[in-house]
């Protein structure tokens, strides 16, 4: 039963240094999904209160972009040995607030601390470049600089390691930072707010604001912030694109997803199938780079859905707390709704659904939000469960005759965000990898995640923007470059020149 309103904790804002319990009178239920029940509620920021961050952010750039990069990068050091020392507080919230097993949360805060680790290199990383003697008694040196105010927008499914992504490249980098979280889960916002500035970040550098469209549009139109990096759904990454673009922001929008992974002939299929398992039902499929269709090449399809089905029956589905769990409940009873419509309508289009979670309960959490493993087969093209983003654990199979079949499927996807291939010849991986048309290619590995130095990003309508996020890319994303030509005069005063300047 939820509780009265009144006593529900409220989450608010983190707002130039301090906690702000809000002023809007727009609120969200906060749910604990392996029981159904509401267990806090979340305030809306006002289009005031967001102003109010941006203002903060806004005041803090001068001191914080001067503060030497080696000052801002020891900070970075110390947050690093907090996230680590407060991991399993932040797990449990991640669990508690999504869903997901402790393990996976586990997993997500150390693939945010690789990008926290990358970014204390930042004084090497910003260094510039320097030509001696370009002209006679000229030399020309390059730096980048920070834009100023930038904003994040970050997606319910990590809360803890997509906004790792951004925050301490836009930090290290000389920036003052905006974070507006998923409202389905904001607690682990706060608790980063709350670490930065115990390592000794200045009060207004980060700032974080609940809340929904009315949040996003006013850091998407306001003239101070100066970059938006956005990790969500294509529909909203493109809006999001679009309207920050047209009021002059540089943005990175990272959309949906429609992952497939290929099987050749000569594949190893138990070591294929634990592959699967494991890429299509963590996190029980709340993963942008989750695999959601398997492409069996050649004949090997109905022996790859029979290990499939024995080993999806045999997945442990629990709550996150339960140590024993492989895969935890979906997020909000809306998204469970979602999910299982999409199941109902491949059932409806023709799909074989091999395996049927639809009506999963887990003893003791009736009213949890608990879908088991779902297994289709002979999808095809056309089918809706094929062409959209299900965002939930359903894996598809569908079967071609030829590796050329198998990748022109992937390519006319209108989603490119990772894709991967699983293969004992090396001349088929390298000819998949250079011409297959995504972002991130996995060769014989099922989530081809780039570790923090590389930097991660889709193709077609899973990017919006020209830079991928973290690493060299997320370097590049956040600052700006400058050039500087320098002759220092010596002996008679130069002539004018009413020509275009040439080196001699």
């Amino acid at each position: 039963m939820t509780s009265p309103e009144h006593t529900l904790p409220m989450i608010g804002h983190y707002i130039n240094g301090q906690h702000i319990a809000g002023n809007g009178e727009q609120k969200a239920d906060v749910f604990n999904p392996a029981t159904g029940a509401v267990q806090a509620q979340v305030c809306f920021a006002t289009e005031s209160e967001v102003q109010q961050a941006i203002a903060a952010a806004a005041e803090a750039f001068p001191a914080w972009s001067a503060t030497s990069p080696l000052k801002r990068a020891r900070i970075m050091f110390t947050f690093r040995e907090l996230l680590e020392k407060n991991s399993a507080a932040l797990a449990r919230a991640i669990t508690l607030e999504h869903g997901k097993t402790l393990s996976d949360a586990h997993g997500e805060i150390t693939r945010g601390l690789e990008v926290v680790e990358f970014a204390c290199g930042m004084p090497h990383l910003l260094k510039g470049e320097f030509s001696d003697q370009v002209g006679t008694g000229i030399d020309t040196h390059s730096l980048r600089q920070p834009l100023g105010v930038v904003a994040g927008i970050t997606p319910f499914n990590f809360p803890v390691m997509v906004p790792l992504w951004m925050i301490p490249m836009a930090l290290a980098t000389g920036n003052t930072f905006v974070l507006k979280p998923s409202e389905r889960d904001p607690s682990a916002s706060l608790m980063l707010a709350d670490l930065l500035a115990q390592a000794g970040l200045p009060s207004g550098v980060f700032n974080v604001v609940q809340g929904d469209k009315l949040a996003v549009d006013t850091l998407l139109t306001d003239k101070r912030v100066q970059a938006i990096s956005f990790v969500g759904s294509t529909p909203i990454a493109e809006y999001i694109y679009t309207t920050g673009t047209a009021n002059g922001k540089r943005v990175q929008a990272l959309g949906g997803a429609k992952n497939h992974l290929v099987v050749m002939p000569d594949a190893d299929l138990d070591q294929v199938a634990d592959a699967l398992i494991g890429a299509g039902f963590g996190s029980a499929g709340e993963r942008c780079m989750a695999i959601t269709v398997a492409v069996a090449v050649g004949g090997v399809g109905e022996a790859l859905v029979d290990k499939l089905a024995n080993k999806a029956r045999s997945i442990r589905v629990g709550q996150g707390l339960d140590e024993n769990a492989d895969m935890g409940p979906l997020v909000t009873p809306q998204h469970y709704a979602k999910v299982k419509s999409y199941v109902d309508c491949g059932v409806q289009e023709g799909a074989k659904l091999v395996v049927d979670g639809r009506d999963f309960k887990l003893p003791g959490f009736d009213n949890g939000f608990f879908i088991g493993p779902c297994l289709f087969d002979q999808v095809t093209p056309d089918m809706t469960i094929y062409k959209e983003e299900i965002f939930g654990p359903v894996l598809s199979v569908m079967h071609v005759s030829d590796f050329e079949t198998a990748l022109k499927l992937v390519n006319d996807h209108e989603y490119g965000n990772g894709t991967a291939i699983f293969t004992r010849d090396g001349g088929v991986a390298r000819e998949f990898s250079r011409r297959v048309q995504a972002g991130m290619v996995g060769i014989n590995v099922p989530i081809p995640v780039p570790i923090a130095f590389h930097s991660f990003g889709g193709w077609k309508r899973s990017l919006f923007g020209d830079h991928h996020i973290y690493g060299p890319e997320g370097v590049r994303f956040y600052t700006r470059i400058k050039t500087t030509t320098t002759r220092w005069p010596a002996g008679a005063p130069l002539a004018a020149e009413f020509v275009l300047p040439t080196m001699k």
